[in-house]
């Protein structure tokens, strides 16, 4: 993929399906230690055992749709690739986490790409999730979560197209102040 950003929507996806319905999206980039991390935690089905140590494995998926699955080897190898690491730990009935670490700088490392649509297009699945977004440039901090956005906007559903223009507005606006004055 040539975006770092629809890596995080594939997994995003990956734990819907697996009806999470509490996921966590945390960013950190470094530049200091040159890290780039990106992890991913649901409150979904989990794997068992077995499944876990074969899941980087291509040929071996749980959607009924296609025979492959080849988001999360890939998402692995991206990191792996750009003197990273990939983990995923999970517990049957409890969740998964994933963790994809990025040396900053690798010639290799994608760019982190347009993280705006696709936060947008999480909130506006057809899932009732809860995401819990926390992105952090160095010492800057953004963090939103549905669960305050709901309150805020009370029966405005979030995939209301006024909505999702404001929250479209919000977030660029929040990205751009955590770039400023530093960062990429």
């Amino acid at each position: 993929m040539r975006e770092l950003s629809l890596h995080i929507l594939d997994a995003v996806q990956n734990s819907i399906e697996a009806d999470a319905n509490r996921i966590y999206v945390k960013i950190r980039e470094d530049f200091g230690r040159d890290k780039l991390i990106i992890e991913i935690e649901d409150n979904g089905k989990g794997m068992t055992p077995e499944f876990l140590k074969e899941v980087l494995d291509p040929f071996k998926t749980t959607r009924k749709t296609r025979h492959v699955g080849l988001g999360l080897p890939l998402f692995s190898a991206a990191a792996k690739n750009c003197n990273g690491d990939f983990k995923i730990t999970s517990k049957k009935d409890k969740g998964t986490k994933i963790t994809a670490t990025f040396q900053y700088s690798h010639i290799d490392r994608a760019p982190l790409g347009d993280i705006v649509s696709t936060i947008l297009a999480i909130l506006c699945s057809d899932k009732e999730i809860d995401l819990f977004y926390h992105h952090q440039v160095d010492n800057k901090k953004f963090e939103f979560n549905t669960q305050k956005l709901k309150k805020i906007l009370g029966n405005i559903p979030l995939a209301n197209i006024n909505a999702i223009k404001w929250l479209k507005s919000y977030l660029k606006y929040n990205f751009k102040e955590l770039y400023k004055n530093g960062g990429v």
